[in-house]
């Protein structure tokens, strides 16, 4: 399963196809390969901490599960990621005074991370209790009201 498709990244590049790349399904595999990599550095600590600290949940496995977070929330990140990081780079030049795909580059690097951390904000959709269902409680902020400094 994947977070995007190529028909995600054509809304946001209509004319990605006139440069020759035709197919993105390893992009769109490595992207989200990448996003979970993230979520385990900078989500999954203070989830595991909650787990580990609240007596009232039965499961308190310390590994994040993949398979149990909703992955279309992370649909336009996956996009975003899947555009920065590998599909122009194979466009660019990378001359010296930038070109036109390295420009790009940045502004969809700058999209994906203000989308991933907005995702996080709103809150990762994870189904702690492995019900198939996530409930509002298992969309918990990043924050629980403690001085982040």
């Amino acid at each position: 399963m994947t977070m995007s498709t190529d028909a995600d990244i054509i809304e946001y590049f209509p004319d990605l196809y006139d440069y020759g790349i035709q197919e993105f399904d390893s992009f769109h595999e490595k992207t989200r390969q990448d996003i979970f990599r993230l979520l385990r550095i900078q989500w999954w600590p203070t989830q595991a901490l909650r787990l580990r600290t609240d007596i009232t949940v039965i499961n308190t496995n310390v590994e994040m599960d993949d398979t149990l977070i909703t992955e279309s929330q992370f649909t336009r990140a996956a996009v975003f990621h899947c555009l920065a990081y590998y599909i122009l780079p194979q466009l660019s030049k990378f001359e010296p005074d930038g070109d036109r795909f390295a420009e790009m580059m940045e502004y969809f690097k700058n999209r994906f991370t203000e989308e991933f951390d907005l995702v996080i904000k709103d809150g990762v959709e994870y189904d702690f209790d492995e019900d198939g269902t996530v409930e509002d409680a298992e969309k918990a902020p990043q924050r629980f009201l403690r001085l982040v400094r």
